[in-house]
Formats: structure tokens, C-alpha cells, sequence
């Protein structure tokens, strides 16, 4: 991975690598029973065994656990079978808008507008969340009875390895919170905010605590 001049990381993705021979296990039986929350991607479905093993994994899931799709488009490590199936084992879904076009193609699907197309998925997939990303412009999310779109905030960017994790992050535990639409979506941008204005995917926590430093994000 390398950073171009706009500071958006580049990937070279090598196979086979670890992740491509994940096992599954009792263990990981008895921690899929017990989780409230499960993030799961594309790229790492690439590999027939992760693939079978994230899907075992998900389908041991509580009915009311979430289960939220990140999708990762990388090169041609993706395919519409995939995206299909883990949309089918989803209950929520985020993907950026560079993404949404190349999804709707894959899928077949006509929308004019991106709410559109997030509505679409969550008809089609009977999904409780859809969240679109975009990068500085922040994000919209989208549920069955409404929507929200927050406008990101404008901070000193020093590499965004990361940031789209602490969105999801941020967006998974105001959820978990039960807080609104408008509040996951403000969370989810703090955080992904914060690591872009830091070097590496997971900076320290300041002395001050996370908190104060969220919310001095403006």
C-alpha cells in the first residue's frame, strides 16, 4: 500500500496470504452466538475456505445481532456472487460512492440518485441500514422510514489508512446505543475525521480522552 499526492491509499493485495485459509472452530461458533456486532468485507471472501468460513461464522449469528457488510472493492478480488451472498447474510451495508456505481452494475439495479439506490438495497436485501460514504463530503445513511445525510468534517488530512473503519466503527456503536440516524452519522464521521488527521490506521488515544477530541472536531 502506498499514499498518492491526494493522500488516498493505493493497494498492491499479493495472494496467498493468512487470511486466505481462515479455519473455523468451536470457538469461533461460541463467539458468534455471543456477538452483538459482526463487520464482514468482500476482499476477504476471495478464498473458497474464507469464504465458507465467514459465512459459517455469520449464519451462527443471533437473529438480532448486526451483521453489517463493508464492502471493499480491491482490484478484481470481487465478484457478484459474492456481493450477492453477503448482502443476503447482511443487515446493514456500507460502501463509498466510487463503489456504488461498479455495485449497481454487478447487481442490475436502475437508481437515479444514491438514496435511491440505497433504498433499492435495502428493499431488495430487507436491510435495516444503508450508509454511503464520501470521503471528505460526509455520508448518507439511509433506513426503512427515512434518511440523513451529514455534510463530513474539513480537517488536516495526514493519510486516510483507516478512516473508513473508524466510521464504521463510530457508526456500529451508536447503533448498539440506539442514538438517531443523525447522530450515528455525526459520530461515524468524528471518528473516521480523527484518524485521517493522524498518521497509521489506529493513533493513540490522546491523554485528554477520545471524547473531548471528538468533540472538538468542527
Amino acid at each position: 500500500m502506498h499514499l498518492d499526492s491526494a493522500g488516498q491509499p493505493q493497494f498492491e493485495i499479493t495472494q496467498p496470504v493468512a487470511w486466505d485459509f481462515l479455519e473455523s472452530s468451536d470457538d469461533w461458533q461460541r463467539l458468534a452466538k455471543s456477538a452483538d456486532a459482526v463487520c464482514f468485507g468482500s476482499l476477504a471472501q476471495r478464498s473458497e475456505q474464507s469464504r465458507n468460513t465467514i459465512r459459517k461464522f455469520l449464519d451462527a449469528t443471533r437473529e438480532d445481532a448486526l451483521r453489517i457488510f463493508d464492502v471493499n472493492l480491491r482490484q478484481n478480488f470481487y465478484s457478484a456472487e459474492v456481493i450477492t451472498e453477503s448482502l443476503n447474510r447482511a443487515n446493514a451495508v456500507k460502501l463509498n460512492n466510487e463503489e456504488v456505481p461498479r455495485i449497481k452494475d454487478l447487481l442490475r439495479m436502475n437508481a437515479d440518485s444514491e438514496e435511491a439506490f440505497a433504498h433499492s438495497l435495502i428493499q431488495q436485501f430487507k436491510l435495516t441500514l444503508a450508509c454511503i460514504t464520501r470521503g471528505a463530503n460526509g455520508s448518507l445513511l439511509c433506513g426503512k422510514n427515512g434518511s440523513n445525510e451529514h455534510p463530513g468534517f474539513h480537517v488536516t488530512v495526514k493519510d486516510t489508512v483507516g478512516a473508513g473503519d473508524a466510521f464504521t466503527a463510530g457508526l456500529v456503536h451508536a447503533f448498539l446505543q440506539g442514538q438517531t440516524f443523525a447522530e450515528m452519522n455525526d459520530l461515524a464521521n468524528r471518528m473516521g475525521a480523527w484518524v485521517a488527521s493522524n498518521s497509521g490506521a489506529m493513533p493513540p488515544i490522546p491523554s485528554m480522552g477520545l471524547k473531548q477530541v471528538l468533540a472538538a472536531i468542527h
